[in-house]
Protein backbone atom coordinates (compact mmCIF):
# COMPACT_ATOMS: atom_id res chain seq x y z
CA UNK A 1 0.00 0.00 0.00
CA UNK A 2 1.50 3.30 -1.04
CA UNK A 3 0.09 6.41 0.55
CA UNK A 4 1.08 10.00 1.09
CA UNK A 5 3.48 10.77 3.91
CA UNK A 6 1.69 13.61 5.74
CA UNK A 7 4.88 14.66 7.52
CA UNK A 8 6.61 15.47 4.22
CA UNK A 9 3.73 16.60 2.01
CA UNK A 10 1.37 18.12 4.53
CA UNK A 11 0.67 21.24 2.51
CA UNK A 12 0.62 19.61 -0.94
CA UNK A 13 -3.04 18.68 -0.85
CA UNK A 14 -3.34 18.37 -4.63
CA UNK A 15 -0.43 15.92 -4.82
CA UNK A 16 -1.85 13.89 -1.94
CA UNK A 17 -5.25 13.72 -3.63
CA UNK A 18 -3.66 12.62 -6.90
CA UNK A 19 -1.81 9.78 -5.16
CA UNK A 20 -4.91 8.70 -3.26
CA UNK A 21 -6.92 8.69 -6.48
CA UNK A 22 -4.28 6.50 -8.10
CA UNK A 23 -4.55 4.10 -5.16
CA UNK A 24 -8.34 4.09 -5.42
CA UNK A 25 -8.12 3.38 -9.14
CA UNK A 26 -5.69 0.51 -8.56
CA UNK A 27 -7.81 -1.01 -5.80
CA UNK A 28 -10.89 -0.80 -8.01
CA UNK A 29 -9.05 -2.44 -10.89
CA UNK A 30 -7.86 -5.26 -8.63
CA UNK A 31 -11.43 -5.85 -7.47
CA UNK A 32 -12.97 -5.54 -10.93
CA UNK A 33 -14.92 -2.46 -9.87
CA UNK A 34 -15.71 0.83 -11.56
CA UNK A 35 -13.78 3.74 -10.06
CA UNK A 36 -16.89 5.91 -10.37
CA UNK A 37 -18.59 3.66 -7.80
CA UNK A 38 -16.21 4.78 -5.01
CA UNK A 39 -16.66 8.20 -3.40
CA UNK A 40 -13.72 9.80 -1.60
CA UNK A 41 -14.95 11.62 1.50
CA UNK A 42 -12.27 14.19 2.35
CA UNK A 43 -12.17 14.31 6.15
CA UNK A 44 -11.50 17.93 7.00
CA UNK A 45 -11.98 17.86 10.77
CA UNK A 46 -9.48 19.96 12.72
CA UNK A 47 -8.28 21.77 9.61
CA UNK A 48 -8.79 25.44 8.89
CA UNK A 49 -10.96 26.57 6.00
CA UNK A 50 -7.99 27.88 4.00
CA UNK A 51 -6.33 24.45 4.11
CA UNK A 52 -9.57 22.67 3.21
CA UNK A 53 -10.10 25.07 0.30
CA UNK A 54 -7.11 23.48 -1.45
CA UNK A 55 -9.10 20.29 -1.91
CA UNK A 56 -12.09 22.25 -3.16
CA UNK A 57 -9.93 24.05 -5.71
CA UNK A 58 -8.67 20.62 -6.78
CA UNK A 59 -12.26 19.66 -7.59
CA UNK A 60 -13.28 17.67 -4.53
CA UNK A 61 -16.80 18.25 -3.28
CA UNK A 62 -17.54 15.53 -0.69
CA UNK A 63 -16.24 16.25 2.81
CA UNK A 64 -16.60 14.80 6.30
CA UNK A 65 -16.62 16.53 9.67
CA UNK A 66 -16.75 15.06 13.17
CA UNK A 67 -18.31 17.91 15.13
CA UNK A 68 -21.37 19.99 14.42
CA UNK A 69 -19.99 23.12 16.07
CA UNK A 70 -16.70 23.03 14.16
CA UNK A 71 -18.47 22.44 10.87
CA UNK A 72 -20.90 25.29 11.54
CA UNK A 73 -17.97 27.67 11.93
CA UNK A 74 -16.20 26.52 8.77
CA UNK A 75 -18.57 25.42 6.05
CA UNK A 76 -21.15 28.18 5.54
CA UNK A 77 -18.45 30.44 4.13
CA UNK A 78 -16.98 27.69 1.98
CA UNK A 79 -20.44 26.85 0.63
CA UNK A 80 -20.78 30.43 -0.61
CA UNK A 81 -17.70 29.86 -2.78
CA UNK A 82 -18.51 26.24 -3.67
CA UNK A 83 -22.28 25.71 -3.47
CA UNK A 84 -22.22 22.11 -4.74
CA UNK A 85 -20.51 20.72 -1.62
CA UNK A 86 -21.84 17.50 -0.07
CA UNK A 87 -21.11 17.51 3.65
CA UNK A 88 -21.15 14.35 5.79
CA UNK A 89 -21.29 14.14 9.57
CA UNK A 90 -18.98 11.26 10.46
CA UNK A 91 -18.76 11.82 14.22
CA UNK A 92 -21.28 11.07 16.98
CA UNK A 93 -24.42 13.21 17.03
CA UNK A 94 -25.99 14.26 20.30
CA UNK A 95 -29.71 14.92 20.11
CA UNK A 96 -29.28 18.48 21.42
CA UNK A 97 -27.24 19.22 18.25
CA UNK A 98 -29.72 17.53 15.91
CA UNK A 99 -31.45 20.65 14.62
CA UNK A 100 -28.14 22.28 13.70
CA UNK A 101 -26.84 19.06 12.15
CA UNK A 102 -29.90 18.61 9.94
CA UNK A 103 -29.59 22.19 8.70
CA UNK A 104 -25.87 21.83 7.92
CA UNK A 105 -25.19 18.29 6.72
CA UNK A 106 -26.34 16.51 3.58
CA UNK A 107 -25.58 13.09 5.05
CA UNK A 108 -25.42 11.87 8.65
CA UNK A 109 -23.31 8.70 8.73
CA UNK A 110 -23.60 8.00 12.44
CA UNK A 111 -27.18 7.02 13.28
CA UNK A 112 -26.30 4.71 16.13
CA UNK A 113 -29.17 4.34 18.61
CA UNK A 114 -32.96 4.32 18.84
CA UNK A 115 -33.09 7.66 20.70
CA UNK A 116 -31.35 9.43 17.83
CA UNK A 117 -33.44 7.67 15.19
CA UNK A 118 -36.66 8.68 16.93
CA UNK A 119 -35.44 12.25 17.31
CA UNK A 120 -34.61 12.44 13.60
CA UNK A 121 -38.07 11.12 12.72
CA UNK A 122 -39.75 13.60 15.05
CA UNK A 123 -37.76 16.48 13.55
CA UNK A 124 -38.60 15.28 10.04
CA UNK A 125 -42.28 15.09 10.88
CA UNK A 126 -42.32 18.63 12.26
CA UNK A 127 -40.11 20.33 9.66
CA UNK A 128 -40.10 18.09 6.61
CA UNK A 129 -36.30 18.04 6.75
CA UNK A 130 -34.04 15.00 7.03
CA UNK A 131 -30.69 14.39 5.34
CA UNK A 132 -29.70 11.02 3.95
CA UNK A 133 -28.73 8.64 6.75
CA UNK A 134 -26.19 5.86 7.24
CA UNK A 135 -26.42 3.53 10.22
CA UNK A 136 -23.20 3.05 12.16
CA UNK A 137 -22.43 -0.56 13.05
CA UNK A 138 -20.02 -1.21 15.92
CA UNK A 139 -18.45 -4.21 14.21
CA UNK A 140 -15.87 -4.69 16.96
CA UNK A 141 -18.48 -4.34 19.74
CA UNK A 142 -16.18 -1.90 21.51
CA UNK A 143 -17.63 -0.37 24.67
CA UNK A 144 -16.00 3.01 24.02
CA UNK A 145 -17.23 3.27 20.44
CA UNK A 146 -20.63 4.35 19.13
CA UNK A 147 -22.71 2.15 16.88
CA UNK A 148 -25.27 -0.61 16.88
CA UNK A 149 -23.97 -4.07 17.77
CA UNK A 150 -24.05 -6.49 14.83
CA UNK A 151 -26.54 -8.73 16.63
CA UNK A 152 -28.96 -5.81 16.93
CA UNK A 153 -28.37 -4.38 13.47
CA UNK A 154 -31.19 -6.15 11.62
CA UNK A 155 -33.88 -5.02 14.06
CA UNK A 156 -32.54 -1.48 14.19
CA UNK A 157 -32.34 -1.13 10.41
CA UNK A 158 -35.92 -2.41 10.08
CA UNK A 159 -37.10 0.01 12.77
CA UNK A 160 -35.46 2.98 11.06
CA UNK A 161 -36.71 2.11 7.59
CA UNK A 162 -40.06 0.41 8.13
CA UNK A 163 -41.42 1.99 11.30
CA UNK A 164 -39.88 5.46 11.24
CA UNK A 165 -39.65 5.73 7.43
CA UNK A 166 -36.22 7.34 7.68
CA UNK A 167 -34.10 7.75 4.51
CA UNK A 168 -31.52 5.09 5.38
CA UNK A 169 -29.15 4.83 2.42
CA UNK A 170 -26.31 2.73 3.79
CA UNK A 171 -24.09 1.54 6.62
CA UNK A 172 -20.86 2.80 8.17
CA UNK A 173 -18.21 1.25 10.42
CA UNK A 174 -14.90 2.05 12.10
CA UNK A 175 -12.94 -1.16 12.80
CA UNK A 176 -10.90 -1.48 16.01
CA UNK A 177 -7.50 0.13 15.58
CA UNK A 178 -5.64 -2.96 16.81
CA UNK A 179 -7.36 -5.52 14.58
CA UNK A 180 -7.16 -6.52 10.95
CA UNK A 181 -9.91 -4.43 9.31
CA UNK A 182 -10.88 -6.85 6.53
CA UNK A 183 -13.19 -9.06 8.65
CA UNK A 184 -15.01 -5.94 9.85
CA UNK A 185 -15.46 -4.68 6.30
CA UNK A 186 -16.75 -8.10 5.27
CA UNK A 187 -19.22 -8.14 8.18
CA UNK A 188 -20.56 -4.72 7.25
CA UNK A 189 -20.97 -5.90 3.68
CA UNK A 190 -23.00 -8.93 4.76
CA UNK A 191 -25.36 -6.80 6.87
CA UNK A 192 -25.79 -4.33 4.04
CA UNK A 193 -26.51 -7.10 1.56
CA UNK A 194 -29.21 -8.59 3.78
CA UNK A 195 -31.07 -5.29 3.68
CA UNK A 196 -30.41 -4.33 0.08
CA UNK A 197 -28.29 -1.35 1.11
CA UNK A 198 -25.73 -0.49 -1.54
CA UNK A 199 -23.79 2.21 0.33
CA UNK A 200 -20.98 1.03 2.61
CA UNK A 201 -18.87 3.76 4.21
CA UNK A 202 -15.73 2.01 5.42
CA UNK A 203 -12.01 2.54 5.16
CA UNK A 204 -9.84 5.43 6.28
CA UNK A 205 -6.32 6.71 5.56
CA UNK A 206 -4.60 3.47 6.58
CA UNK A 207 -6.93 0.89 5.07
CA UNK A 208 -9.09 2.42 2.35
CA UNK A 209 -7.61 0.23 -0.38
CA UNK A 210 -8.54 -2.94 1.52
CA UNK A 211 -12.01 -1.50 2.10
CA UNK A 212 -12.46 -0.88 -1.63
CA UNK A 213 -11.48 -4.44 -2.44
CA UNK A 214 -14.20 -5.56 -0.01
CA UNK A 215 -16.92 -3.37 -1.50
CA UNK A 216 -16.63 0.10 0.08
CA UNK A 217 -18.59 2.74 -1.79
CA UNK A 218 -17.37 5.59 0.42
CA UNK A 219 -13.89 5.88 1.93
CA UNK A 220 -13.16 8.52 4.58
CA UNK A 221 -9.63 9.87 4.21
CA UNK A 222 -8.24 12.78 6.20
CA UNK A 223 -4.61 12.62 7.32
CA UNK A 224 -3.37 11.27 3.98
CA UNK A 225 -4.93 14.33 2.29
CA UNK A 226 -4.49 17.20 4.71
CA UNK A 227 -1.64 16.06 6.94
CA UNK A 228 -1.67 16.01 10.71
CA UNK A 229 -4.50 17.73 12.51
CA UNK A 230 -4.36 21.47 12.15
CA UNK A 231 -6.10 22.68 15.32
Amino acid sequence: MSQSDPSSTENDVAANLAEIQRNINSACAAAGRNTADVTLVCVSKNHEADHVRKALVDGRRVFGENRVQEAAGKWPGLREEFPDIELHLIGPLQTNKLKDAVALFDVIETVDRPKLANALAKHRDSTGQCPDLFIQINTGEEDQKAGIAPKDADDFIKMCRDELKLPVKGLMCIPPVDEEPAPHFALLGKIAERHGLKIKSMGMSGDYEAAIRLGATHVRVGTAIFGSRGY
